[in-house]
Parts: structure tokens; C-alpha cells; sequence
């Protein structure tokens, strides 16, 4: 039985929970965020807590019982605090800039890169190298943010290119080792 499945989900102050029919909606102050829940997984609130249980006892629903906890806690977690990842861009005229809404990549490209941030996404620019990735939706942010990454992988030679903060690159020595 999944130890995370059974921990149950404290529900903060200013955040509305509503249950139906295998889909939980929950409401705050940075959005809305709805999970659909399999039928094998069981959901109910118990005073200021949402606590789930599993309806049969097979090796899948083990597996769904702290999967959906989990979603559940980071629907939570998302509307009250958001998720947010960071990138940091290495290069010689590497950089980014916001136009209105969209992201602006120059990534040593002919042309520039632009991103469009998905429904709930906020994008920003934190000097020309930092790009911050907001939102509630814990997988859309991790989603954006890769998808930036993917615009210019770090290479590994030089370590030039999109990275998240605080990545490790293992580097090459270069042409007959480099000595």
C-alpha cells in the first residue's frame, strides 16, 4: 500500500476544494486546477482535509493511489504558491527580452526564437540571461520550461546554450584532449 496515498492533503486558507464525479476542482487565489481521478481511487474532504482511498486492492490501483494524492496535493500547492522554474542562458550574444506577452530568444541563430507562453504561464526576464517560468500547473510550467531549453540544448564543449539553473554540464575536453 502507498505510504504517500494515504497522507492526507491539508486544504489552506482561501482555497475551495469541490468534488464530482471523479473530477476534484480546486480553487485559489492563483487559479483553477482540475484533476480527474480514476474510478479505482476514491476522494472526499474530512474536515479541512482531502483524503483519498483506493476501491479495489489490485498492483495498478497501488500504483494510481499515490499518483493521484500527489496530483491532488500539487493542484493545492500550484493555486496558493505557483511552481516555478528558472533558465539561465550561456553564450556570447546569447540573450532574451519580452515582447508584450511572447518571449524573445537570440540564440546564435539567423533569426530569433520567439515563445508564446501557454493559457496560465507567466514568462520573465530577469536581467538578459534569467528567464523565469510561473504558473500553477506544476507539468505545463516543466512543459515551457523545456520546450525553452530545447530551443538551444547546452552543447558540450563549451557550455554555451539554455540550461536550468543550477545544471551541471559535463564537458568534453575538446580535439585530441586539450592538453
Amino acid at each position: 500500500m502507498s505510504r504517500i496515498g494515504k497522507k492526507p492533503i491539508e486544504i489552506p486558507n482561501g482555497v475551495e476544494v469541490k468534488i464530482e464525479d471523479h473530477q476534484v476542482t480546486v480553487k485559489g487565489p492563483n487559479g483553477t486546477e482540475v484533476v480527474k481521478v480514476r474510478p479505482e481511487i476514491a476522494v472526499k474532504i474530512e474536515d479541512n482535509h482531502i483524503v483519498l482511498s483506493k476501491v479495489g486492492e489490485t498492483r495498478e490501483t497501488d500504483a494510481l493511489f499515490g499518483l493521484f494524492r500527489t496530483l491532488i496535493a500539487n493542484a493545492v500547492h500550484g493555486v496558493t504558491h505557483l511552481f516555478e522554474k528558472k533558465l539561465e542562458i550561456q553564450g556570447v550574444g546569447y540573450r532574451a527580452s519580452m515582447e508584450g506577452k511572447n518571449l524573445n530568444l537570440a540564440l546564435g541563430y539567423s533569426h530569433p526564437v520567439v515563445v508564446e507562453p501557454p493559457e496560465g504561464i507567466t514568462i520573465t526576464v530577469e536581467a538578459n540571461t534569467k528567464i523565469s517560468v510561473k504558473g500553477a500547473n506544476k507539468q505545463t510550467v516543466g512543459d515551457v520550461a523545456a520546450f525553452i531549453r530545447s530551443k538551444r540544448p547546452p552543447e558540450v564543449y563549451k557550455g554555451k546554450g539554455v540550461r536550468y539553473e543550477g545544471e551541471h554540464i559535463r564537458r568534453k575536453a575538446g580535439k585530441a584532449g586539450k592538453k
